[in-house]
């Protein structure tokens, strides 16, 4: 058997390599920019990791032996999942590794914008000094916290946060109402959420129904005084509209770990947003997350290819379609 890995940033696999080899499989890691580079490199590759390369329905067709993609992430949009499954190929993710890490990493977005910390930091370094009453910051402890989308990584930040004795208020129409109230949170509708709150995290997926979730006439709706933080994904806001939002004052800050464009193009307006916070996708990361993320990509691999079921499956409903591909064959 063979695994093949199209994304090559981490400094090492001797995880991956280590459980290939326990299962007889070995193991190629390649950096590819291309669609062609993928079909070069997984051919006849068994298993398939990514990271950020795209698994387009043209890739899929041209992977002869493929019995399962894992992606390195809880994310999977880079994935064509519905092409996979018509193919009878198991898509992954690893769910779980970085939840403390990217918690953490909006609260400090938070914080800082709230505080101002970047700002008057560059302001400082420019040359001026006290400046805090010249850019108005208001008290964090006490005020409202809004999560628009209430998985393990927004719980996560509401129970870190509860020190600060925040009001928590949720968007998620996947989620009972029940469930919220019952973590001493309070479900609204969006708009609701936009207008009460002080700091706005966002942490739903990307889909066709959230893409630019966050648009003009959302920015519309929220306190001048607010801080929005995005650690989930870029196309969840129309950067264009925020960009706006903040030059003209109708935001105080935003904290992007996620863009809409990645890596961030080098002359893009975002770069120079005077009252954003920019960061390069980088939430999920500590030393153990990524340890974490490459054990569950290559495990999730593994179980695949040994017939047994991965420990997230992105597509079950695969299962039921290779039965019956398997029972046509019988018959």
């Amino acid at each position: 058997m063979r695994v093949a890995i199209a994304d090559a940033g981490y400094l090492s696999y001797d995880v991956e390599r280590r459980v290939a080899a326990s299962i007889g499989a070995g193991l190629e890691v390649r950096q590819c920019a291309t669609e062609d580079d993928v079909l070069d490199l997984a051919v006849d590759a068994d298993g398939l990791i990514v990271r950020m390369q795209p698994v387009t329905p043209r890739v899929l067709d041209g992977l002869t032996r493929c019995r399962v993609i894992a992606r390195y992430g809880t994310g999977y949009d880079t994935v064509d999942v519905a092409a996979a499954t018509e193919r009878g190929i198991v898509v992954a993710n690893v769910v779980g590794f970085g939840v403390h890490e990217v918690a953490e990493h909006a609260i400090a977005l938070l914080l800082a914008g709230a505080r101002r910390v970047v700002a008057h930091d560059r302001a400082i370094r420019a040359g001026a000094w006290d400046i805090a009453q010249a850019d108005p910051i208001h008290r964090i402890t006490g005020s409202t916290l809004g999560l628009v989308g209430y998985g393990r990584i927004a719980r996560a930040v509401q129970a870190k946060l509860a020190g600060f004795q925040v009001r928590t208020l949720v968007y998620d129409p996947f989620v009972a109402p029940e469930e919220v109230r019952a973590n001493s949170a309070e479900p609204v509708d969006l708009a609701t959420l936009l207008a009460n709150s002080d700091l706005i995290s966002l942490h739903a997926p990307l889909t066709p129904e959230t893409r630019h979730i966050i648009d003009g006439e959302a920015l519309r709706l929220v306190r001048p005084t607010a801080v929005l933080v995005n650690t989930a994904r870029g196309g969840l806001v129309d950067t264009a509209a925020l960009l706006e939002a903040l030059d003209e004052g109708r935001l105080a800050s935003a904290g992007l770990d996620v863009h809409e464009a990645e890596p961030l193009p080098p002359h893009d307006p975002v770069r120079a947003a005077g009252r954003a916070i920019i960061l390069d996708h980088a939430g999920w990361y500590s030393e153990e997350s990524i340890e974490a993320l490459q054990q569950g990509a290559i495990e999730a691999v593994a179980a695949v290819l040994t017939g047994r079921r991965p420990a997230s499956v992105v597509n079950p409903e695969v299962y039921a379609r290779l039965r019956s591909v398997a029972d046509d064959r019988q018959a």
